[in-house]
């Protein structure tokens, strides 16, 4: 059994903790923000982990959401864990990859947002012999839910951002791949390399998020690269919804070196924008700002 911290000046801050692409849930009036459970994050893992806070300053211990057991098909790189409320249920999305096999998102359910979570999809929903990573669940104005995910850049070179309509309960894809537009396409995008692959260029896409504005404007924030570092840009569609043509913006929502980030309201229903910062191996805090909502685009609050 898990034992969270009590709550005090004992808890964990948030600088005192390493926490790669943080997501961040609201409910039952406090904070979830999910992780992998493993400290170097490649290599063997079998854990996905919870820390609960009242404040985004002080927070628990780290409780186990989902532990693999011997026969599951993954134990390898556990990756950018996402929970999201749908239904009534709450959904586990998470990278994970296997020898063998591509990297991959797989969806698992729960009925709290901090319990033992289990598989809902019969292995990963994302293509089979596509590299993808950093699921997220969009679910339209009509009600359909769709999965937005990156096709990685380590097999494409120039890495994507696409979609796939779910199933009602989530349990698997029911539509073909649609791209929505490549790592190259922003004015801001900068190649990176891969010499372990023999990738000399290429355009990094990461953690896509979706943000619907007071106005009704369907955002995507999303992380690549800029001569800043670690860049969090922000895409927009022209329909309002995931379907609609997406255009880059010229000036990212950050470029100074942090990014795979969500944006999620606080107690008083304020937007919040939570990242990783900065993006070197070990060092990576969970970074919170204030959002301005603008109606047409975010920007942080100075």
């Amino acid at each position: 059994m898990n034992i969270l911290l009590l709550w005090g000046d004992t808890m964990p801050k948030t600088e005192e903790f390493r926490v790669r692409d943080p997501f961040v849930l609201k409910e039952n009036g406090k904070y979830y923000m999910y992780t992998s459970g493993c400290p170097l994050m490649r290599g063997y893992c079998d854990t996905f982990v919870v820390r609960e806070s009242d404040d985004l300053i002080n927070w628990s211990d780290e409780k186990v959401i989902f532990k693999a057991d011997e026969d599951f098909w993954s134990h390898e790189d556990y990756w950018a864990p996402e929970v999201h409320k749908y239904n009534g249920k709450y959904y586990l999305f998470a990278s994970l990859i296997a020898e063998g096999k591509c990297r991959a998102t797989q969806i698992f359910v729960c009925d709290t947002p901090d319990g033992d979570f289990k598989p809902v999809s019969d292995g990963p929903v994302t293509p089979s012999d596509w590299w993808c990573l950093d699921g997220t669940l969009y679910v339209s104005p009509d009600n359909k839910p769709y999965i937005v995910f990156c096709h990685e850049w380590v097999q494409i070179t120039d890495g994507t951002i696409c979609y796939m309509e779910l199933s009602e309960d989530l349990s698997k894809a029911v539509s073909e791949p649609v791209t929505l537009f490549k790592g190259s396409d922003p004015k801001w995008a900068k190649s990176v390399s891969n010499k372990a692959r023999g990738i000399d260029e290429g355009y990094v896409t990461d953690g896509p998020f979706l943000y619907r504005t007071k106005t009704g404007t369907l955002l995507m924030i999303w992380s690549g690269f800029s001569e800043g570092g670690y860049t969090e840009g922000i895409a927009v569609s022209d329909n309002g919804d995931i379907t609609g043509n997406w255009t880059n913006l010229d000036v990212p929502l950050f470029g100074q070196g942090g990014g795979h980030g969500m944006i999620f309201e606080d107690l008083e229903g304020k937007p919040v924008f939570v990242m990783h910062s900065p993006n070197f191996d070990q060092q990576e805090r969970a970074r919170f700002t204030y959002l301005e909502d603008l109606g047409d685009t975010i920007r942080i609050k100075e």
